[in-house]
């Protein structure tokens, strides 16, 4: 039974029981507690999918391991012919809705092609059909080879639901998964609940109940970690983790992740067009002490956007060290002297440029003061405004944006072609990726990845495109992201997914 409530504050409200259920409830006592950053607008899997894989509500054909490689979902087998135009996928048995009907090939084939008709990740995506072989198989047929399809199938967007989830338009109206946990409530866009589901496939949950809460305020998740009022809070504020790892009650564990602290450079920008000028900004950061002192993990300190586990796309060798002589050579054989306060001039006016960032991110705003500093040294003047992360994609797209703060999750689609694409690969470059950055060969090289089955060319292709990237700096990394997550001792088995896909729910237990 289902019924829909609308709040006092104009919000969807979807509250889901089973008969089995009817008689229970969550309380303190039965319900793990989550609270995390971000907040979820729809319920629709092409939006905010996101949230409901990481609660373990809806799964994908595919799943990634640690390294990002791909692994069984709920399709066992995939094999890949006709060079790359056909992908045939083998449906796991035994899997059931949680209307309790079962899964079928021909479930499978609608919810693909319904996200493939949706914004996001099937964006781009040459598929020319994807059918029913049998009640085991389905095949996608593409024009022409594309090698992150894989990747794209183990996206939250490529949620399998049931049909009975979606309206007559297309839209999710309720999210019918099949995921060792069902929805309970769902309060967009700052809750949800969820309950266990006892007919899933795999292995079943054993807490009954889990509750996720959208906290923006990192101060507040703090608070909510030390009182227990929360008993798994993501995105700690790094600061506040040794006064956390004190107190008795509680694990803090540091997890690394696919995503990177960037400064995103308007390459068009007049005093940022040349690649001297851009390397001289990179060369002016102090990376190690950004790492160390804001991100608590001075090994963190990158100059590359990829992690060293992306091997195909991280490079052997690169300077992270701070080098403001050299720097400022670079300027100054650009025409730019420093006038009687320190700023850099030339022809009467000043290198001064905006940067904006959001609070989502507690550490954003710290790096960003500290850049600040940093290109002060350099003769830069640089002015910092905190807004929320809309508009970063808001600047690029109006062209008023002259660089830009951001944590850039690599990881979103696990091969990081499909992100690389879209960031790089445009006319202007992607919303959070390079913005008027015009390297013909990149994007061709790039284009030509989508179809390259050999490994060695690939790698070979792929740090061609790194060592530009590195090269031209239109993103400057600052560091890899760390994620800080306080767990109550009162659970056991948590574990972290570096590709935030799964918050692996149903492998946690009450310690007795």
């Amino acid at each position: 039974m289902q019924f829909v409530k609308a709040t006092a504050f104009g919000a969807l409200t979807l509250f889901t029981f089973a008969a089995s259920t009817l008689q229970a409830a969550p309380t303190e006592q039965n319900t793990v507690k989550i609270n995390a950053a971000f907040e979820f607008s729809s319920i629709d899997p092409s939006r905010s999918g996101y949230v409901f894989t990481r609660m373990q509500v809806i799964e994908t054909l595919l799943n990634v391991d640690t390294q990002g490689n791909l692994i069984p979902g709920l399709a066992t087998e995939w094999q890949i012919l006709e060079q790359g135009k056909r992908w045939r996928l083998s449906l796991r048995d035994g899997v059931v809705f949680h209307n309790d009907k079962p899964m079928t090939a021909a479930d499978v084939v609608a919810a693909l092609n319904l996200a493939k008709s949706k914004p996001g990740a099937w964006q781009g995506v040459p598929v020319t059909n994807i059918k029913v072989v049998d009640e085991q198989h389905i095949d996608i047929e593409l024009s022409t080879a594309y090698q992150p399809l894989g990747a794209i199938l183990a996206n939250y967007a490529s949620a399998i639901l049931a049909p009975e989830s979606f309206g007559a338009d297309g839209v999710a109206t309720q999210v019918i998964g099949t995921g060792p946990f069902r929805t309970y409530e769902i309060n967009t866009p700052h809750r949800l609940v969820v309950e266990k589901f006892p007919q899933y496939w795999g292995q079943t949950a054993q807490v009954e109940y889990v509750r996720y809460l959208t906290g923006h305020r990192a101060e507040a998740r703090v608070l909510q970690a030390r009182s227990g009022q929360a008993d798994i809070v993501f995105g700690l504020d790094p600061a506040a983790a040794p006064m956390l790892k004190r107190l008795p009650n509680l694990s803090v564990i540091r997890s690394d992740l696919p995503r990177t602290l960037v400064v995103k450079v308007n390459a068009a920008h007049p005093d940022m067009k040349t690649v001297e000028a851009r390397q001289a900004l990179s060369l002016a950061l102090n990376r190690r002490g950004i790492a160390a002192a804001v991100l608590r993990a001075p090994e963190a300190a990158t100059a590359q956007i990829l992690p060293s586990y992306m091997a195909d796309w991280h490079l052997a060798d690169t300077n992270i060290e701070q080098d403001l002589a050299q720097a400022k050579a670079l300027l100054h054989a650009q025409g730019w002297q420093e006038n009687s306060e320190g700023w850099l001039e030339k022809d009467g006016k000043l290198f001064e440029i905006d940067m904006i960032t959001y609070a989502d991110r507690p550490e954003l705003t710290t790096v960003a003061t500290a850049i600040q500093d940093q290109w002060r040294q350099l003769g830069v003047k640089l002015n910092v405004s905190i807004t929320n992360s809309s508009a970063i994609p808001a600047g690029h797209a109006d062209n008023s944006l002259d660089t830009a703060l951001m944590a850039r999750n690599y990881g979103t689609i696990a091969d990081p072609l499909g992100i690389l694409l879209k960031d790089l690969a445009g006319e202007k470059g992607g919303d959070w990726g390079a913005m008027n950055w015009d390297n013909k060969s990149v994007k061709t090289s790039l284009n030509e990845l989508l179809s390259e089955s050999d490994a060695n060319a690939y790698r070979q292709k792929a740090q061609t495109i790194a060592q530009a990237i590195y090269d031209e700096r239109p993103l400057i990394p600052v560091a890899s992201y760390v994620q800080q997550t306080a767990v109550t001792k009162k659970l056991d088995g948590f574990r972290f997914d570096p590709y935030e896909r799964s918050y692996f729910l149903n492998e946690l237990s009450w310690v007795k």
